[in-house]
């Protein structure tokens, strides 16, 4: 097995900086080839990408997972996977907020245990929807003692802004990571997050890299596309477009992008994803894919190393971009508004 960069979240408890992404194995993404997908989860481990993401509403991708680890430890024996870590999320809908209770979050680690078959979770990562319901220190410190009791080794979040995270923190919630949407297009998370997780120990493991691949070769030159769009992915992405400053601004980061790009003899996306990597307080890099076919691509992210002429050739773009819109994630909690609108909020009743 090859070692590319790797990282501590915890004493003795290291990952590679680049997480294999589970969401687009999701249901609702089209059919999935099961042989396929384990085998690409074989070729990543191997090839160093040790630490894979998924969630408890990704429908079958922990049971995927399961099913990837029973197979490889069965043909190259236990010690084979000693390196994998399986980062999971606790995702409670949001009708549910008002009325969860210790007995369901127990019920529902204990689903994600018996899907990924394990004795304990490496690291579950909690999101709540709404902050007028403001249960969620409540329910952490619930999560806290199932981490006691060992069914959960570490305690991480999904897109709490600042101000929430400093309440957990306050509350005694031992968070090692949270989880956000940071991008050369969406950057919430600099101004206050990232230095408040640097001051309070807290790594941030990023998702939205790539924008749903809108940064790569494929959109440049390319005409502003128009409803409807391929996917729900490109709806969401297309708004964060938007707040950056629009098409037209989009479309010259992608000509420096593409500067810098074969400047190292990589890809578009290959130096969105580094730029992100590179950032203060950034743990990890979420590479979600279908196939197994960017392997290679996602191998040259380690590999690459931006530096001062190639930030200065991306920030003659990224100095006129929008100022941040709120915290992270805030215009996605409204739910009648543009990117809220978007999102769905109670995948647990989507059939698993």
């Amino acid at each position: 097995m090859s070692q590319p960069q790797r990282i501590d979240l915890a004493p003795n408890y290291s990952i590679s900086r680049l997480l294999k992404g589970g969401w687009q194995l999701a249901g609702g993404h089209g059919g999935i080839d099961r042989a396929a997908a384990i085998a690409d989860m074989a070729a990543y481990y191997e090839a160093g990408i040790t630490t894979f993401d998924c969630a408890d509403i990704y429908t079958g991708v922990e049971e995927l997972i399961g099913d990837f680890r029973r197979e490889h430890v069965a043909r190259h024996g236990s010690e084979s996977l000693s390196q994998l870590r399986v980062h999971t999320k606790f995702v409670p809908d949001l009708a549910t907020l008002a009325h969860i209770d210790k007995r369901q979050v127990e019920q529902t680690i204990d689903r994600s245990l018996q899907r990924l078959g394990v004795e304990r979770l490496d690291l579950v990562q909690f999101h709540w929807w709404d902050y007028g319901v403001p249960r969620y220190v409540e329910v952490a410190h619930w999560l806290q003692e199932l981490q006691r009791a060992g069914k959960i080794e570490l305690l991480g979040g999904t897109n709490f802004d600042t101000a929430r995270v400093r309440e957990l923190v306050d509350a005694d919630v031992p968070l090692r990571s949270m989880q956000v949407q940071y991008s050369l297009l969406d950057q919430r998370p600099q101004p206050t997050l990232a230095p408040y997780c640097a001051a309070s120990g807290i790594q941030l493991l990023c998702y939205g890299s790539v924008a749903g691949g809108f940064l790569s070769e494929r959109w440049l030159g390319a005409s502003e596309p128009r409803e409807p769009y391929e996917n729900r992915s490109l709806v969401k992405y297309k708004l964060v477009i938007d707040d950056f400053g629009g098409w037209e601004l989009f479309q010259q980061l992608l000509l420096q992008l593409r500067k810098v790009a074969e400047r190292h003899g990589t890809s578009i996306a290959t130096v969105a994803m580094r730029w992100v990597l590179q950032q203060p307080q950034v743990a990890g890099v979420i590479v979600g894919v279908r196939r197994g076919d960017h392997l290679a691509d996602h191998l040259k992210v380690l590999s690459l190393r931006l530096d001062a002429e190639d930030m200065a050739t991306l920030d003659t773009v990224l100095s006129q971009r929008q100022p941040p819109s709120g915290d992270v994630y805030a215009v996605e909690r409204d739910i009648e508004g543009r990117h809220g609108r978007v999102m769905k909020y109670d995948l647990n009743k989507e059939p698993h």
